[in-house]
């Protein structure tokens, strides 16, 4: 039985233990964290069988995966991951009622509405509960701002994931163990000719529906830090001050200044 290309690089990355790459992540795939990465053609993110949910998801955004017609939000358990490491859609019943939550996505669907695939983003594995004001607020501004860079025809790499700082809440209807994040991050980069910018986001639950997201800017050290993920670990390292100790790389390009 023929093995598919991103069996050979999950295999690959098991047997030489370093950083996963793939076409998703810029500079290789964050490392810090153990659990299942799943690889597909519009992300790759690493499942926690603990928290339910992805520590970080990679993914790349061009001019030719947005903007495509209307999709619908048909939420699914993750085929690729054991019913044990992983919610349900029935997992989140109330959740908005209770908690005030929306089903989040980690990759958005909007950034891959006109590739093939764009459904894989509705599996749980890419979801979490994430506050409604945070989700269509400053959060969703955000992932806009990356679609308004990417259809300038820039290519954009983004890494996102979850904060676990203070106790949001617990889904009520859930019937197995799980944890809701307090907070999120995300990271965007892009790499032109080997000139490496970064601007990185911290985002907590209990953001305003109104606030601005260029507010919540941090240095991608902060967010790594805070995460324990190296998010570009194969960046070369007289790069990695310029790139992850400072702010501002790509405030201009997301509308920030």
């Amino acid at each position: 039985m023929k093995k598919t290309l991103s069996s050979l690089l999950l295999i690959a990355s098991a047997l030489f233990s370093g950083p996963l790459l793939a076409a998703n992540c810029v500079y290789g795939c964050p490392t810090g964290k153990s659990g299942q990465v799943i690889e597909r053609s519009i992300y790759t993110l690493q499942n926690n069988a603990s928290t339910k949910f992805a520590d970080w998801a990679a993914y790349h955004v061009t001019a030719s995966t947005i903007d495509g017609p209307t999709r619908t939000r048909t939420w699914k358990a993750d085929p690729s991951i054991a019913a044990s490491a992983t919610l349900e859609p029935a997992d989140y019943t109330d959740a908005n009622a209770v908690l005030g939550t929306d089903r989040g996505h980690q990759v958005p669907l909007a950034s891959f509405s006109n590739t093939s695939d764009w459904a894989m983003t509705n599996y749980l594995s890419n979801i979490t509960p994430q506050a409604s004001n945070l989700n269509q607020g400053p959060w969703v501004d955000l992932e806009s701002a990356v679609r308004t860079v990417a259809r300038s025809g820039q290519d954009v790499y983004v890494v996102t994931g979850p904060l676990y700082e203070w106790y949001f809440g617990t889904l009520p209807q859930a019937d197995e163990a799980h944890t809701i994040p307090s907070g999120y991050f995300k990271v965007v980069i892009t790499d032109v000719n080997g000139w490496v910018e970064a601007s990185a986001f911290i985002m907590e639950q209990d953001m305003a529906r109104s606030a601005n997201f260029c507010a919540t800017e941090v240095t991608v050290n902060e967010v790594e830090s805070r995460t324990g993920l190296n998010i570009m670990p194969t960046l070369p390292s007289y790069k990695e001050s310029a790139v992850e100790g400072q702010t501002g790389g790509l405030s201009a390009a997301l509308g920030c200044k």
